[in-house]
């Protein structure tokens, strides 16, 4: 086989490479077999079609004839699409961590013809300078060292080997009867909350220093403990962090959307590609935020982030449409081309507007970055008058127009049922927020589209493209999807969703549970094509499958009352709950779940069987003001006492006065029948 292969492939990712002259092979039992029979070892690249710095070393090396060359006669070289083989990067991340390398993209490791790990890097200069090796260098001394050093390698492999089994079964405990929630509670939780606040960076927002990542999560942890215990500088953590992120060049101010990261500490350089699942959790957080500080900036950064979402990255399918994964950072083969602008384009085209914009946005004729300009606002803009307003958002329409007559970046077609299971619940949320029924509707689209062309033969599939479904789903996959169908049947109170949210999460526990420890792989049982089917237990910038998990049997089980969603829920949080609160920082999603399990918030409104539940004023006022951790549910007199076990506190509740009523219910009593809309709100709303 002495041919790159990637022309058979889906992926944006591997396709941008499938021109290289190295021979890049896909991931496949196929290729680790042809590595074991030929003894060779395995160059392995992991990377992604947005990642700027992948692209990089593509340019400097990978498309070079003679490392190409080199590359070709010294390994069997393989490429993976992280966000196609979550599973894969995992393993090989934490691989490199224990080497005592900091992961990241482009991932470079080097593998035995087993395709165990034992060197790593991430980017490598195509020729030795300032201290860096070059890769040219790496590839002769690493294949030397596989030919001639066999007992090294072979203690290399065994000793990370050894510690990725160690490190995994360290992580969680291994006594899966424990039902005592790992110790988890809410002191324990608030001192973590604490912990996480003497990171914050109090004048920007976000975490302190460079670079600057929105961590949407992170923040939602820091909101959570201010709902359960006010405090002003929890509520200042996260609105200087927001009201930075939507005024900054991090945002896009013309298309709508948020970048990945940015590279400085006051927001401003973004690292250009936009990613599917940051903008999800964006809206959701904002939308969760604004139930208490009323923000007209968060409800339009919202409108337009989720216009962006559904129109730039929509990908039809009949009547249904996915959303595709990332847009990329580079555009003509330069980094942000398609997103600045030069002070004097934009006078042009704006004419006698050109100054007030050119004031509000930070445009000027040096520029702020590279001699161009990001456009970017101050947190507290001078107050304007709703006439410049109107001259603000015709200028942004018409240097929009511009830009859209630009060479766009890529956009990476993946449709993601991870990914898009965040997206859906973020939609669906937003919509009961802002009273947006279309959102509701594209939630619902998305949510056939994944279950139309990702879930066959009763599996779910990981990715889809260009009309093929591809890879085996992973925990995060049919969690988040699992989230979104509860989120669903929340909304629209169609039990369909509900019994989908079921059947979701009993596969899950037969292809991902650990029995030995109470906790969930990332990688189904039957995944023939890794040496270690991984875990996460930690939040990365989307939640953990397994803390998702937690919330999911949590909310199933308050709706169910079945113990064994309960059961499930605490195993899990004693299998991965830590032993200090400062490691809980890097874990918040397991709290989302606790909470709503520990508490058992809910809100149950009681409605004529003639009404329309989803329509009715109380459920509606329900679904815009009740706190994040708290179940909307609704039942009929004529049901009331069918739909929930005998001991829930709102059993056999029923209308008052002949009206629909609310019962707001925890800790195992339910409040007075709540028959007018603003006082359910202000309840609601008062309440953690």
């Amino acid at each position: 086989m002495t041919k790159n292969l990637l022309d058979q492939e889906t992926s944006p990712y591997l396709l941008q490479h499938k021109d290289n002259p190295v021979h890049w092979q896909p991931w496949s039992k196929q290729t680790l077999e042809r590595a074991r029979q030929l003894n060779k070892p395995i160059l392995l690249s992991v990377g992604y079609s947005a990642c700027h710095w992948c692209h990089v070393m593509a340019h400097e090396s990978f498309e070079d004839p003679v490392i190409a060359s080199l590359m070709n006669e010294l390994f069997i070289n393989i490429k993976v699409d992280r966000e196609e083989r979550p599973d894969l990067d995992s393993v090989f991340q934490k691989s490199l961590n224990l080497m005592g390398q900091h992961g990241g993209w482009p991932l470079t490791m080097f593998l035995n013809s087993d395709g165990q790990p034992f060197w790593g890097g991430t980017y490598f200069p195509p020729q030795s300078s300032y201290g860096r090796p070059g890769f040219s260098h790496i590839l002769n001394q690493i294949s030397h060292i596989y030919q001639q050093q066999r007992d090294t390698v072979h203690d290399n492999v065994s000793r990370i080997m050894a510690a990725l089994q160690d490190q995994q079964n360290n992580s969680t405990s291994s006594n899966p009867s424990t039902l005592n929630d790992g110790g988890l509670n809410s002191d324990k939780i608030s001192h973590a909350a604490q912990a996480a606040m003497s990171m914050i960076d109090i004048k920007n927002g976000g975490t302190q220093g460079a670079p600057k990542f929105p961590q949407p999560v992170f923040m939602k942890f820091l909101w959570q403990e201010y709902l359960l215990k006010p405090q002003p500088e929890l509520l200042h953590a996260v609105c200087i962090t927001l009201d930075n992120i939507c005024q900054g060049g991090i945002y896009d101010h013309l298309g709508g959307g948020l970048a990945r990261y940015s590279v400085d500490n006051v927001w401003l350089v973004p690292h250009f590609e936009k990613m599917l699942y940051d903008n999800a959790l964006f809206i959701d957080l904002l939308a969760e935020v604004w139930k208490q500080v009323q923000s007209p900036l968060y409800e339009q950064r919202v409108v337009e982030t989720i216009d962006w979402m559904v129109s730039d990255l929509r990908i039809d399918q009949g009547d249904v449409f996915g959303l595709a994964s990332a847009r990329d950072a580079d555009s003509e083969g330069v980094e942000g081309k398609f997103y600045v602008w030069d002070k004097s384009d934009v006078d042009q085209i704006l004419g006698d507007d050109a100054d007030l914009f050119c004031k509000i946005y930070n445009i000027s004729q040096p520029g702020n970055w590279e001699g161009v300009n990001i456009a970017f606002r101050n947190v507290t803009p001078e107050t304007l008058t709703q006439n410049e307003k109107d001259i603000l958002a015709h200028c942004r329409e018409k240097l929009l127009n511009v830009r859209k007559t630009r060479i766009h970046p890529l956009r990476d077609d993946k449709v993601l049922a991870d990914w898009n299971g965040l997206s859906i619940t973020a939609l669906v949320h937003c919509s009961g927020v802002f009273d947006q029924p279309k959102w509701q509707e594209h939630g619902e689209k998305i949510y056939g589209f994944i279950k139309s062309t990702l879930f066959q033969n009763g599996r779910l599939s990981h990715c889809w493209c260009k009309g093929v479904a591809s890879q085996n789903g992973v925990l995060d996959d049919y969690a988040n999807m699992a989230r979104a169908a509860l989120a669903l049947f929340q909304a629209t109170t169609q039990t369909s969703y509900l019994e989908d949210a079921c059947e979701l999460v009993e596969i899950i526990n037969t292809w991902f549970w650990d029995k030995d420890h109470g906790d969930y792989f990332l990688s189904a049982v039957d995944t023939d094509d890794i040496f270690l089917r991984p875990k996460v237990t930690y939040d990365n910038p989307t939640p953990s499958g397994n803390g998702v998990m937690v919330e999911v049997l949590a909310r199933l089980f308050v709706l169910t009352g079945k113990p064994d969603y309960e059961k499930r829920a605490r195993q899990t949080l004693a299998a991965l709950c830590p032993a200090t609160p400062h490691e809980l920082i890097n874990q918040p999603s397991l709290s989302f779940g606790y909470e709503i399990l520990s508490s058992c918030a809910q809100v149950v409104i009681v409605i004529d069987e003639s009404e329309d539940p989803a329509r009715h004023p109380l459920y509606k006022s329900a679904l815009r003001t009740a706190p994040m951790n708290y179940v909307i549910s609704h039942t009929t007199p004529g049901q009331a006492g069918q739909d929930m076990a005998a001991d829930h506190p709102a059993f056999a509740k029923g209308l008052h006065d002949g009206l629909a009523a609310a019962y707001v219910c925890r800790n195992r009593s339910c409040s007075l029948p709540i028959t007018d809309t603003e006082k359910l709100a202000d309840i609601l709303s008062t309440i953690g």
